[in-house]
C-alpha cells in the first residue's frame, strides 16, 4: 500500500467517526419526534436482544407522536417495556400491535442534561480522531524508519494528516453546536 493510499484510508476512518457521530446525536430526542429516537433500543425477542427497528416498523404519525407497529403481536409487550426502561423518558400507548409514543417537551434540566450528553459526544470523537491522526504518524514515521520515505517527504505527509485531523475536529465542533442549539432553543 502506498504511503498516499494509506493517509487517505487514515482520512476514511476519520470520515467513519464523523459517521458515528451524526449516529449517536440523532438518537438524542430533542422535543420532536423522529424514527432514529429508537435506534439504540434494544428488545429482548426470540431469546435474544434486538434493534426495535427490526421487529417493528417505526414511523413518525406527527411532529409529536412516533408510531411504532409491531410485527409479532407476543413482541408488543417487550418493545413496550424496552422503551420504558430506555433513558429517553418515553410512554408508549398500547393500541393493539401499535405502539403510540407521545414526545414530551423537553424541560430546561433535561434540555441542559442533554447539552452535557452531546459535549460528551464530542470529546470521545475527538479523541477517536487524535487517536487515527496517531496511527497515521506512527506509520509516517516507520516509514521514514524503514527509508520507504525521505525525511522531509515525512514532514510534509505529517502535515497533511494534521491538516485532515484539524478539519475533522472542526467538522465535530460545528455538528455539536448544532445539535446544542436544536436542544436548547426548543
Amino acid at each position: 500500500m502506498t504511503t498516499d493510499s494509506r493517509l487517505k484510508s487514515f482520512e476514511k476512518k476519520m470520515e467513519d467517526s464523523i459517521i458515528s457521530l451524526n449516529k449517536d446525536l440523532s438518537t438524542i430526542r430533542t422535543g420532536r419526534a423522529h424514527s432514529s429516537m429508537l435506534d439504540l433500543i434494544k428488545v429482548e425477542v426470540y431469546g435474544q436482544s434486538m434493534p426495535i427497528n427490526q421487529v417493528a416498523t417505526i414511523s413518525v404519525s406527527d411532529p409529536q407522536t412516533l408510531a411504532i407497529q409491531v410485527w409479532d403481536a407476543n413482541n408488543v409487550k417487550f418493545c413496550e417495556k424496552a422503551i420504558r426502561e430506555s433513558d429517553l423518558n418515553l410512554n408508549p400507548i398500547v393500541d393493539g400491535q401499535l405502539l403510540r409514543i407521545p414526545v414530551p417537551k423537553l424541560n430546561e434540566d433535561r434540555r441542559k442534561e442533554l447539552s452535557k450528553i452531546v459535549s460528551q459526544q464530542s470529546e470521545k470523537i475527538k479523541v477517536s480522531i487524535r487517536n487515527i491522526r496517531r496511527s497515521g504518524m506512527d506509520f509516517l514515521k516507520q516509514e521514514e524508519k524503514t527509508k520507504n520515505i525521505s525525511e522531509d517527504e515525512s514532514k510534509k505527509l505529517s502535515n497533511d494528516l494534521q491538516k485532515i485531523t484539524d478539519d475533522f475536529v472542526k467538522k465535530v465542533e460545528v455538528k455539536i453546536k448544532e445539535k446544542e442549539e436544536e436542544i436548547l432553543k426548543i
